[in-house]
């Protein structure tokens, strides 16, 4: 916790040239067993302003040097060297008055947390409450054991689907209860999930941060109810290669249609062709396709036209913007020639009055 924080200085500082020249200052942090340090620059102190102020509703104590360069060598440091130490200076201040501040809400901010890099991890409440605290690294760590758990269930329904293709149901059945178990524990460490991603929110998360962690727990949710519908569907495992026999070449508890019916039902036994286009072939079942079923085929074919309807969107967008991009340089080519014209126009009259001038001069000669 940053009531933990004993001292914090800033001791010095770097310039570096990328992605473009600026200076980064080395914060170092002294707590009572640990002490650290970390790289932050200008830019990083203002948003962690703009955010405390945001997240408690007033400005921390002390106000951040001025972000104005000139502003800065308004005083009496008039040398680059001279105004780093200065904004130095302001940083170490303003961060030592949040930390010795009679209020904790600054220092106790989640912003302010992440900002000095304090090692705030997952924490098991007491019992009786049902929350559990996450830092912005430890919720998305968490969001990525979530997904590798949803890639096991799914190799759980593709194990499940190729011992009941073998005409194992005894292990089948397993296979499908360890997937239902697993997808059981997803969903409530997704809850979670969501819980402390509105703590996250209401400790001053930015608002687009939000938005994005809020649709990345949304996907999950969606993988969880796809696979919800998987697993409550068990394939059937009575396959034509799957008859029992009792010698080879006998089938038993199997009765077969005579031809006759088959004629009859079918009209003839000439194959079904398409009447219109070339001959389809035969469907290649994928591993994208493999463990859905009859629904989960439906939804998927729904979900990609969906994205097939969205990037043609996002196509269309473009071209129009490129229409208008095509438009505006037609414009400004023309624009362009119109000045052209007055010019050509302007050479030839100036060029009509030099010659008149040429010739009163040779009569004037």
């Amino acid at each position: 916790m940053a009531a933990a924080i004993q001292a914090v200085s800033i001791r010095g500082h770097e310039e570096r040239q990328t992605p473009k020249p600026h200076v980064v200052y080395r914060i170092e942090i002294q707590a009572h067993v640990r002490s650290w340090q970390m790289w932050r620059r200008y830019s990083e102190f203002v948003e962690l302003h703009t955010e405390l102020t945001k997240s408690t509703g007033s400005p921390p104590p002390v106000l951040l040097p001025p972000k104005n360069t000139f502003a800065v060598l308004k005083g009496p440091f008039k040398d680059e060297s001279s105004m780093i130490e200065q904004r130095r200076a302001g940083l170490e201040a303003y961060l030592r008055a949040i930390i010795s501040a009679k209020e904790d809400r600054w220092r106790e901010s989640y912003v302010f947390r992440e900002f000095l890099g304090v090692p705030v991890g997952k924490q098991t409440p007491a019992t009786g409450s049902g929350s559990t605290q996450f830092s912005l690294a430890s919720w998305l760590d968490e969001h990525l054991e979530l997904q590798s758990r949803i890639r096991d269930v799914r190799a759980d329904i593709n194990r499940r689907d190729t011992l009941s293709d073998r005409g194992d149901v005894g292990a089948s059945h397993t296979a499908n209860v360890q997937a239902k178990k697993k997808l059981a524990e997803i969903l409530s460490r997704v809850r979670t999930l969501t819980e402390g991603l509105q703590e996250l929110g209401m400790a001053g998360m930015a608002e687009g941060e939000l938005q994005r962690r809020t649709d990345m727990v949304a996907r999950l949710q969606d993988d969880c109810e796809k696979l919800g519908k998987i697993v409550t569907v068990a394939r059937q495992a009575s396959r034509a290669n799957t008859l029992t026999t009792t010698t080879p070449g006998t089938f038993t508890n199997v009765s077969i249609a005579p031809e006759s019916d088959r004629v009859a039902l079918l009209g003839s036994n000439k194959p079904v062709t398409r009447v219109f286009g070339a001959a389809l072939k035969n469907p290649q079942e994928t591993g994208q396709t493999r463990p859905l079923d009859d629904h989960g085929l439906l939804q998927l074919q729904k979900t990609q036209m969906e994205h097939q309807d969205t990037q043609l969107s996002q196509l269309t967008t473009i071209l129009q913007r490129q229409r208008h991009l095509g438009e505006a340089i037609g414009a400004e080519i023309r624009l362009h020639n119109e000045i052209l014209d007055d010019l050509t126009n302007d050479v030839d009259r100036v060029g009509g009055k030099l010659s008149g001038a040429k010739k009163q001069l040779n009569r004037l000669g």
